[in-house]
């Protein structure tokens, strides 16, 4: 069975069993998803994240039963990747009931869809359920279900939070007990019983029951409403299906390992699955206009996995095989995401760009005389300086020098044995050198993850009454743009604090004085006119029709069912008044501003008071920002 056939399955097994089928969240979060946890997250690291404030109470627009197949992107286990089954970009399989159903339902539409759905024998199966604790009870019913659909006790395993328990952790926010589904993948018959330390047992599914909610202070309390999320990873599923000892050997990566092949047949095998998998994350973090930059916190994302995989080639052939791979990626996910083929040029010229860059900086004798020039700085005033008691200088000084020496490595691509070397040279403590580098890279895992609230680089810092004020007018700033600039321009993302908003945008060059006075003249306008700000649920085709326009197009579209979609608009400015050289507004049914969001926003632009745009600056190649305040 190849992927496209399973996607396929997965979903008209669902939609037969009256789930709507909804269509993947971006990787990189809207402002509403940022904001449902305490903490922020710079991508979608699994399936349930973009439903969180559904999960919380918050009505869908599509009903109470869902299911789709979700891009997911997690860094925290990167140095894994090239064994047989950790990838950083993924995707996760997931049926949703928002109140509607509840875990026998949930277990039985599983059972149902792996044993007649994919064919897996009763026998192939072993299940495994939450034991217990001080803060949730034993999960009975579960394990009672899976023995009534005739699963038996022996293949049954009670275990603990670290196994049955979603999310891992003391994570703030939904969470629950789950029952975990494996499958046999051993050449032997299955043991008779259960043993999850067994590694011929291949978890596969897991139906998580969202019953509770963690505050802050750690504790539990229950959920208004019980809902079930679902995940199963496309890549495990379809490697054991098809009876394949690694995720590699698929189609979603075979074609890219044959192309990495032909151009040079000796990479190890976990170059080539490194090579591939970094550059098919890279690939889909580029086309939601993630660019590679390692001053950014998200940019330093894509920096890394494509100077990863450059470091896994040889020299002469970065170039050429990275573009082929590159292309393959490309039309081997072309028709399930159909922004990779609208934004192929612009792919494949940020990521060759970025290998250009990195391979320029990275060894250069300057930048090793940079690096080295630091460390012996460090060296010197560590040496001069009050030491803690129990470290010695030379220890301490060897350990900050390790932290240093990731900093070259992440932002310029300096191989590790140079830096080893400078280390070397300096007469550095190696054993304290590269445990300081070590916490650096630890630092950068979490941080590529989870970021403290107030620190996150895009979307709202909060809901509070000026944040809300701020993301009202990006509204107006967006169309102000347009009428100056033309329609070619588009949000790219903004972020929002309770001190200024910063909007980014697509555009080819530097505005004029003229032209920025021209927007914020525009924007305090339609201010002063205190105009009424509406928010509408519709059909996808009706907000269409109405022109509406917004920075995350891409997960309202449901190409299976666009008639049933339902999305969120919000349209600012019925009964303004028209500038003479203004396109009609009834292009956007009566609006001044018309687009796709999910709030907040204040009830009329009069609140807002007076903006004033501090800065005019490029972010990359076609990309403007402009920075503004309230004046």
């Amino acid at each position: 069975m190849d992927s496209k056939t399973l996607r396929k399955k997965f979903l008209d097994f669902f939609e037969r069993n009256d789930h709507v089928i909804i269509p993947s969240a971006a990787l990189v979060p809207s402002e509403e998803e940022q904001l449902a946890g305490k903490e922020k997250v710079l991508f979608t690291s699994a399936g349930m994240q973009p439903l969180i404030p559904y999960l919380m109470g918050k009505p869908h627009s599509q009903g109470k039963k869902l299911a789709d197949v979700q891009k997911c992107l997690r860094t925290d286990d990167i140095e894994e990747v090239g064994d047989s089954v950790h990838h950083t970009f993924f995707e996760m399989l997931g049926n949703w009931s928002l109140g509607a159903y509840w875990k026998d339902e949930a277990i039985e539409l599983s059972f149902k869809f792996l044993t007649e759905g994919l064919g897996i024998p009763l026998e192939k199966l072993a299940i495994s359920v939450f034991s217990g604790d001080d803060d949730a009870p034993r999960d009975e019913q579960s394990a009672k279900k899976w023995k009534e659909l005739e699963i038996p006790e022996k293949r049954i395993a009670y275990l603990g939070k670290e196994h049955n328990w979603w999310p891992t952790g003391e994570k703030s926010g939904p969470c629950g007990p789950d029952t975990e589904m494996f499958i046999w993948t051993g050449s032997d018959p299955a043991p008779e019983k259960f043993d999850p330390e067994n590694k011929n047992w291949v978890e596969v599914w897991n139906d998580v029951f969202m019953e509770f909610n963690r505050r802050s202070d750690g504790t539990l309390e229950e959920l208004p409403q019980k809902n079930v999320d679902t995940g199963m990873g496309l890549e495990r599923m379809l490697a054991v299906i098809n009876g394949k000892d690694n995720d590699y050997k698929t189609d979603l990566f075979a074609p890219i390992i044959e192309e990495i092949k032909k151009s040079k047949n000796n990479y190890s095998e976990r170059s080539q699955r490194i090579i591939a998998d970094h550059l098919r994350a890279a690939v889909f973090l580029v086309a939601e206009g993630v660019k590679p930059d390692p001053k950014d916190e998200r940019g330093s994302v894509v920096h890394r996995l494509i100077r990863d995989s450059i470091q896994q080639i040889e020299g002469s052939l970065e170039i050429e095989l990275v573009e082929k791979a590159t292309k393959v990626i490309i039309s081997l996910y072309q028709d399930p995401y159909k922004n990779l083929k609208d934004n192929s040029n612009e792919i494949i010229n940020e990521i060759l760009g970025a290998v250009n860059s990195i391979r320029e900086g990275g060894e250069s004798p300057e930048l090793i005389k940079k690096e080295t020039d630091q460390m012996v700085q460090l060296k010197n005033r560590i040496l001069s300086g009050p030491v803690p008691a129990g470290t010695t200088p030379i220890s301490l000084a060897s350990t900050a020098a390790g932290e240093i020496a990731f900093d070259f490595h992440q932002n310029f691509g300096t191989a590790s044995p140079t830096l080893i070397n400078i280390a070397k040279k300096i007469e550095f403590v190696i054993p304290d050198f590269e445990k300081g580098y070590q916490q650096a890279f630890q630092r950068h895992q979490q941080v590529s993850r989870w970021v403290p609230a107030g620190e996150f680089k895009g979307g709202l810092a909060d809901h509070s009454e000026i944040v809300t004020k701020y993301h009202t007018a990006t509204h107006l700033l967006h169309q102000a743009l347009r009428d100056v600039l033309g329609p070619q321009v588009f949000q790219k993302g903004s972020n929002i604090t309770s001190e200024r908003l910063r909007f980014d945008f697509s555009f080819d060059r530097k505005m004029t004085d003229k032209e920025v006075k021209q927007v914020e003249a525009i924007i305090n306008d339609r201010i002063d006119q205190d105009l009424k700000v509406d928010h509408m649920i519709v059909d996808l085709d009706e907000a269409k029709s109405m022109n509406a326009i917004g920075l995350f197009n891409e997960k309202y579209a449901d190409e299976r069912s666009p008639s049933s979609s339902k999305v969120s608009i919000y349209g600012v400015g019925p009964g303004f008044t028209l500038d003479k050289d203004a396109k009609d507004q009834r292009d956007r049914a009566g609006y001044y501003s018309l687009e796709f969001c999910g709030g907040p926003h204040i009830e009329h632009t009069g609140i807002i008071g007076k903006i004033k745009i501090t800065k005019e600056e490029a972010v990359s190649a076609g990309m403007r920002r402009i920075r503004a305040e309230l004046a």
